[in-house]
């Protein structure tokens, strides 16, 4: 045990120029009902002084409808320790990461595509070295996470962002805008833009710098304007052009085809489904904007029969509304009432098989359940409308509005609703199909014209190909042909755009098509929710890590060679620890340990020589001894007296309570056992643990039908407080809401998406809750987040058999004992074990334990069990356990007189740490959890922890008892509940 001390955050605003309104939000964990918060920030941990921003230089260039940007700044750390920077932004629509470096010794090293988990996992391993990686990776949406470690002490930290985008075409000309509000305060600042044709600097860019330069004209800028921003536009071809670029080993190409065509009003349906986000993230939109679009839409529809169906957590069932002659405003009144509230599940209801188009107004932000989208019937369309810019998924949006016959219409600002209603309510010319000659993988960025233009990227097989494009134009049908040859302008973006076209059209079902969308990522270095790009300090790291680095490839492959031999012999030194791990556990199980009354404190030595006492307990510490040293362990003596018990609140001296019982094994009425205990029957109680918040007060005291209302309430009071609903959903669970409770709960999902910590507590309590079916898409998640970490598979495995899949349970509890996990996790792999063969054992003919070792199937039956996890990383909670004879087996008393046992003390996050007592003596055992302290400011404003208690374990008759609870300070010790032996 070693003391810790919390860190503290601080902040450097920053907004870096990739997103319109300087730059968007952070997709932290901020109000999920708040309007939408400030400009990112460079998050710091640690710093009592703020980090500058000491310098931005910055390139640009424009080619046609094409823009390159490279933004490099340099940040100053005045404080006297190092630091990590997390620097978060959004892109806008048509932009995308091109890569990016960090400069290391001095030189800028460049980025690598990595798996996006495997990524997360080398950046956090590398870190806890104290060297030199960086990590970029999307988190939601379009939002983008950048994480840099080391800024030293009184140093200075360069990294370099670059960025490709397609620009927007207004009438002649493109137009290209760059934030640079983040500058404003930088030591020094430099842009350079250059461009082919002449750009014209608009509104407050005046103070730019416009030259004749070699190839065209070049932009200068010594400051960040007083707009805070720089907007110009350069003239458009109005012929096709095209570009190439080899990309390993193949030759890509683009093509700009401009589509000139009247748009005219299109034919709106009689009936109209319209499936409105109702989500916590949805009080992020702008509900104004979005209701004067839908007056535009009925306007023009006139009469139609509409069918809403709000989405949140769980689809509410369909209400009918009819607009006659354009009046709706019964179905505004509906819409206005709307309360947001819950995560957002994408499936849970049937498309109408009349209805002839659905308006899907939301984020596209869909992250509870394990339903998909529906699927459409082939004359059905779907437009999805998204007023919620960079917080928005807007790639998934698209995807699924294209791939049902629609567009996705998008706006921030109320000037862009023109724009935005003849997107919803115009038709011009359509793309129906393209035909190729000497090209192939031909893909169109989308399947009508944005701005008037028709991008397309595609492979060239011949040194000219001819595009054959397919257009409908109203009711005529025409073709457009394309020449392509392979010394067109040579150019940076066809390969990268070409895949992410490709890997937008498989983001409408971005689980069924993770593997395509991790491959193309790391193929072309595209950041995805799959794939991210990393930095690293050395060689020997990318080896480590098997990452192909930059440069340096032959010794690269000759230093991976090496270690793959050294691999092999490491995978079966680590099964073969595991199994002398689970050898020592069989063989405790095995000894016939005492049940007598705890003897007196040794006499003098030599006074007890050879009596029975002194075998007992030299047996005991050899025991005891052996236990640590397979556990890799400084030895503990076996009998030493325990410390005196930690004062426990007055509060925890209430009368105990049963609870219900949550083991899928459980055919009792009563929380009683006899597996394991002999004759004796084994009764579990738990201790009512309530938070003693005023908001809490509050709501325990309201009728069951005023809790929600009250709720709603306090909620932006507390919006960004995980516990806040924790504590919300055990109250209206206790009042018997439990609808509403899940609802409350599955906001957990909605504060971040990527922070596995809050998923996997989300992922407990709806276990607790008896909702197997929504807690395994969780768990699932936090394995595609976390997969370095043994908890994910076994949580996973865990809910696995509480959803009766036994099989696949019994696998993943398997993989945490036959991989070589990190030395933060001591000994999970015999608690693992424990559990597997206890699921085998009850359900026989539903398991195949062939692929098990041999030495590791063996079914251990216990009286009694107790399991302690906890959601933070980097924290040390202790169990502890105090039998009838006043023992307390806890991590400096590991193995009691009567055989007691706890697993190895965990210290740097998660758990579990687990006591097992095979045949208990009669009376009553207390079981306690101590927050020992942590290395990392708290997720949940508190740890929240997870005690699981089980009688009979492994046997017919195991009963099981869940419940989770939160400690928030250091030393602080709570009364779980205790087991009573009869």
């Amino acid at each position: 045990m070693t003391s810790r001390l919390p860190a503290t955050l601080a902040g450097l605003l920053l907004a870096l120029p990739t997103g319109l309104a300087a730059i968007g939000q952070p997709h932290v964990r901020g109000d999920v009902t708040a309007p939408p918060p400030a400009p990112p920030l460079l998050l710091v941990r640690g710093a009592e002084t703020p980090i500058r921003l000491e310098s931005a230089q910055i390139d640009a260039e424009l080619s046609g409808g094409l823009a390159h940007t490279a933004i490099e700044l340099v940040f100053r750390n005045p404080n006297h320790r190092a630091l990590e920077g997390e620097l978060q932004f959004p892109l806008r629509d048509g932009q995308q990461i091109d890569g990016f470096a960090l400069d290391i010794d001095g030189k800028l090293r460049p980025a690598v595509p990595v798996p996006k988990d495997k990524g997360r996992a080398v950046f956090e391993q590398i870190e806890r070295r104290g060297v030199d990686p960086a990590l970029l990776e999307r988190t939601a949406g379009n939002q983008f996470k950048l994480r840099i470690y080391p800024i030293p002490a009184q140093g200075t930290r360069r990294v370099r962002l670059e960025l490709r985008e397609a620009l927007r075409r207004d009438g002649g000309r493109w137009r290209f805008e760059l934030p640079l509000a983040f500058a404003a305060d930088a030591g020094r600042f430099d842009l350079q833009l250059r461009s082919a044709e002449q750009p014209q600097a608009e509104g407050l860019s005046g103070d730019a710098r416009i030259d004749k330069a070699k190839g065209g004209y070049r932009l200068s800028l010594a400051r960040a304007p007083a707009g805070g921003a720089l907007a110009l536009s350069v003239p458009a071809a109005a012929k096709p052009r095209t570009y190439v670029q080899d990309y390993a080993g193949e030759r890509y190409f683009l093509a700009e085809v401009p589509l000139p065509g009247v748009s005219a009003p299109r034919p709106l349906p009689a009936a109209v489904g319209l499936l409105w986000d109702s989500s916590a993230s949805g009080r992020k939109r702008d509900h104004a904007s979005e209701l004067a679009l839908l007056d535009r839409y009925f306007r023009r529809a006139g009469n139609v029969e509409v069918s809403l169906i709000r989405l949140r957590d769980r689809a509410e069932a369909p209400r009918a509304f009819r607009v006659a002659n354009g009046d709706w405003s019964a179905l505004r009144r509906e819409l206005d009432s709307t309360v947001y509230d819950g995560a957002s599940a994408a499936g849970g209801w049937t498309p109408r098989a009349d209805i002839g188009e659905y308006l899907l107004v939301g984020d596209g932000l869909f992250n509870f359940g394990a339903e998909g989208f529906p699927k459409l019937g082939a004359q059905q369309r779907l437009y999805a409308l998204n007023s919620a810019g960079a917080n928005a998924d807007a790639v998934r949006l698209s995807a699924l509005a294209q791939g049902a016959g629609g567009r996705l219409v998008s706006w921030q600002r109320a000037g862009e609703l023109d724009r935005a209603a003849a997107e919803l309510l115009e038709q011009g010319p359509s793309l129906t199909g393209i035909d190729a000659l000497g090209a192939d993988q031909v893909i169109a960025a989308a399947s009508f014209a944005q701005d008037g233009m028709l991008r397309i990227a595609g492979r060239l097989r011949d040194g000219r190909a001819e595009l054959t494009v397919h257009l409908r134009d109203g009711d005529i049908v025409r073709t457009e042909r394309v020449a392509v040859d392979a010394d067109s302008a040579p150019s940076a973006f066809p390969a990268r755009l070409w895949a992410n076209w490709s890997i937008a059209a498989l983001e409408a079902e971005p689980e069924l098509n993770r593997a395509a969308i991790a491959r193309l990522g790391q193929r072309f270095g595209v950041v995805t929710g799959e794939t991210s790009l990393i930095v690293l300090d050395s060689l020997a790291d990318y080896v480590r890590y098997d990452i192909a680095p930059p440069d340096g490839q032959d010794e690269f492959l000759r230093l991976k060679a090496v270690q793959a031999g050294e691999r092999d012999s490491t995978r079966k030194a680590s099964l073969d620890r595991v199994a002398g791990l689970y050898a020592r556990r069989i063989e405790w199980w095995q000894r016939d340990w005492p049940k007598s009354a705890l003897p007196p404190p040794p006499k003098p030595a030599g006074a007890i020589a050879g009596n029975e006492l002194a075998r007992r307990r030299a047996q005991s510490e050899r025991y005891a001894s052996d236990v640590a040293d397979a556990a890799g362990v400084a030895p503990v003596a076996a009998m030493a007296p325990p410390p005196a018990p930690a004062p426990v609140a007055e509060a925890q001296a209430l009368a105990l309570e049963s609870i219900v019982v949550t083991g899928s094994r459980m055919d009792k009425s009563e929380a009683e056992s006899d597996g394991g205990a002999g004759a004796r029957r084994a009764t579990i109680a738990l201790q009512p643990w309530q938070p003693d918040s005023p908001y809490a007060r509050r709501l325990r005291a309201a009728p069951a039908e005023l809790v929600y209302r009250l709720y709603l309430d306090e909620r932006d009071s507390h919006a960004a407080s995980t516990a806040f609903y924790l504590d919300v959903a055990d109250v209206l669970e206790e009042k018997g809401q439990h609808a509403l409770a899940l609802r409350v709960l599955s906001n957990l999902a909605e504060l971040d998406l990527e922070n596995r910590h809050i998923l996997r507590v989300l992922g407990y309590r709806l276990l607790q809750a008896n909702e197997p079916a929504l807690a395994l898409p969780v768990f699932e998640r936090v394995l595609s987040l976390a997969e370095e970490e043994p908890q994910s598979f076994r949580d996973l495995g865990l809910a696995y058999a509480a959803a009766g899949q036994y099989q696949r349970a019994v696998d993943h509890l398997y993989e945490v004992a036959q991989r070589d996990w990190d030395a933060r996790f001591p000994g999970i792999e015999e608690i693992a074990l424990a559990e597997l063969n206890a699921i085998a054992a009850a359900h026989p003919g539903q398991t195949d334990l062939s692929r098990v070792d041999p030495r590791l199937r063996r079914n251990l039956p216990l009286g009694l069990r107790a399991v302690l996890s906890w959601d933070s990383d980097n924290s040390d909670m202790d169990l502890w356990v105090t039998d009838p004879n006043g023992e307390k087996c806890y991590y400096g008393h590991k193995l009691t007189y009567q055989g007691g046992r706890i697993t190895d003390d965990f210290t740097g996050g998660y758990g579990p740490e687990e006591f097992s007592l095979r045949t208990p003596k009669p009376g009553k055992y207390k079981v306690e959890a101590n927050f020992f302290g942590d290395r990392q400011q708290l997720v949940t404003g508190a740890t929240t922890l997870q005690l699981w208690l089980s009688t009979g374990f492994g046997g017919a008759g195991q009963v099981d008892r869940k419940v989770t609870l939160r400690l928030k300070n250091a030393r602080e010790t709570v009364l779980v509940g205790e087991f009573e032996v009869k």
